[in-house]
């Protein structure tokens, strides 16, 4: 890297074109500059980084600053598609293959360095594709859970970032507002905008030639969702993300820009403001978490992931599971024992049928949360669970802590137990002997298929997008 930490193939290629702007030899400007002209000949190919006082010399003999010789911007159209091969060409995916590259000459034309470049952007695609399989998919996300349960599901630097956002936009105490956060957008450069055609594959776009970010309208007027999806496309500007290089980034990313959405919605000064007082009362409980800043139960259940454990000291787990009995969604850093397959993963496996995030489907009054406590091979566990419905069919939402840490809860005293004694399949995974013998040989079910099993995660530079429905989208909208 250059002294100005920019790419050396780019400092060589401006060189270059300010030495043959003034019709100079390497020779010659050599000869001006007091190096010899192959010196400069390993520096305009990118293969030595010059030192300030040479750059210095180089800007004055060809009559411009060094401030332009430094500049990130390749000088012409075939100095970036020449740096845009030598990076392929570099890149593990190509090099890997064993194939020599190609050298660029003078006489090569752009329309064979383009042919290439398209070679190369289709190797880097499939490359993209063959590793996010279900399983890579499931591994990448168990090292995330993992790396994340061992900082607590906290993340300093995004929770400062957030909490500066919001005085900048003068939110000062309260849910935050869908007009607070288009002054957010406002102050970065962006109008947010509501329409109906948005592609299937995405949440939102956003247009960056036009400082737009496109939303859908099916959250207006009220609800958390359309205020969240709008941070989250700041985030992604405000955190400097590109196009993701694997499916491990793709996840590293979803992340962290959930994290500035919540961290927006829920401030941390006043999230745990409201989190230390409720446990000086005894009175912690989801839903008051919830109301106080007007976002959904599934949102508060996660912030008291990242804040409980760092500001308060107690473990917890949070878990999202369909009606199935399936996980959807899971956090956990006080032992609980969940499900998991030879990866390492617990997404996607079933909990006990004993769990209260099972159980709570069976109630008949679904409008409040449910208590119990859970006696497990790991311990006893107390939990708080609220049922929900959506597009996607019913899910529950539950929020455990250890048993000695129940006292701070709201419905601590409630008289709900029972006793699991999962990963042991005799618990609820194998039927009992009788039933076996009763029906054994007996019974032919017809399995559902799950379509998604079938489907590759990527199609495009970001995992499940279709970039094609994207740029239709914005060249629909563009000259709006």
């Amino acid at each position: 890297m250059a002294p100005s930490g920019i790419h050396l193939a780019t400092l060589g290629h401006r060189i270059r074109h300010h030495r043959l702007e003034k019709g100079f030899t390497l020779d010659e400007l050599g000869a001006l500059v007091g190096v010899a002209g192959s010196q400069l000949s390993l520096i305009e190919n990118g293969k030595r980084e010059p030192k300030l006082s040479l750059l210095q010399a180089i800007a004055s003999a060809t009559g411009t600053e060094v401030t332009d010789l430094i500049s990130g911007e390749p000088p012409n159209r075939r100095a970036a598609l020449e740096i845009e091969l030598e990076r392929a060409q570099d890149s593990p995916v190509f090099r890997q293959l064993g194939i020599a590259p190609v050298r660029v000459t003078k006489g090569m034309s752009d329309e064979t360095i383009e042919s290439l470049l398209g070679l190369h952007r289709e190797l880097q695609r499939r490359e993209r594709e063959a590793i996010a399989t279900p399983e890579e998919a499931r591994r990448a996300n168990t090292e995330l859970r993992l790396r994340m349960r061992e900082q607590n599901n906290y993340l300093a630097d995004i929770e400062k970032l957030a909490e500066k956002q919001l005085r900048s936009a003068g939110h000062v105490q309260g849910a935050l507002t869908h007009r607070t956060v288009s002054i957010m957008a406002d102050k970065l450069g962006f109008e947010l905008i509501y329409v109906n055609d948005l592609p299937h594959s995405t949440r939102s776009v956003t247009d960056l030639e036009n400082g737009r970010i496109y939303l859908p309208p099916a959250s207006i007027p009220g609800g958390h969702g359309l205020r969240s999806m709008a941070l989250q496309a700041m985030a992604h500007r405000l955190l400097g993300h590109t196009p993701p290089t694997d499916y491990a980034d793709f996840l590293q990313q979803r992340l962290e820009i959930n994290y500035f959405a919540a961290a927006c919605l829920m401030p941390e000064t006043a999230s745990v403001a409201f989190l230390q007082q409720a446990k000086k009362d005894r009175n912690l409980a989801v839903e008051d978490f919830r109301d106080a800043f007007g976002v959904t139960h599934e949102a508060a259940g996660m912030r008291m992931t990242n804040l409980l454990t760092q500001h308060v000291g107690m473990s917890l787990h949070f878990l999202r599971v369909d009606a199935t009995g399936a996980i959807t969604r899971v956090y956990e850093n006080d032992d609980l024992p969940l499900p998991m397959d030879v990866t390492g993963a617990v997404e996607g496996q079933r909990v006990c049928r004993k769990f209260q995030a099972r159980a709570a489907f069976t109630q008949q009054n679904r409008t409040n949360e449910h208590h119990q406590y859970t006696d497990t091979p790991s311990g006893t566990f107390w939990c708080s669970t609220q049922t929900g419905a959506s597009t996607d069919g019913e899910f529950s939402i539950t929020v455990g802590v250890p048993f000695d840490d129940a006292r701070w809860w709201r419905g601590r005293e409630t008289a709900d137990r029972a006793v699991s004694t999962c990963p042991d399949e005799a618990c609820c995974r194998r039927p009992s002997a009788d039933l076996t013998d009763r029906w054994k040989g007996k019974a032919w079910p017809s399995a559902r298929v799950h379509t998604h099993m079938f489907s590759p995660l990527p199609r495009g530079a970001f995992p499940g997008v279709d970039d094609n429905e994207v740029y239709n989208f914005l060249g629909r909208h563009a000259s709006e």
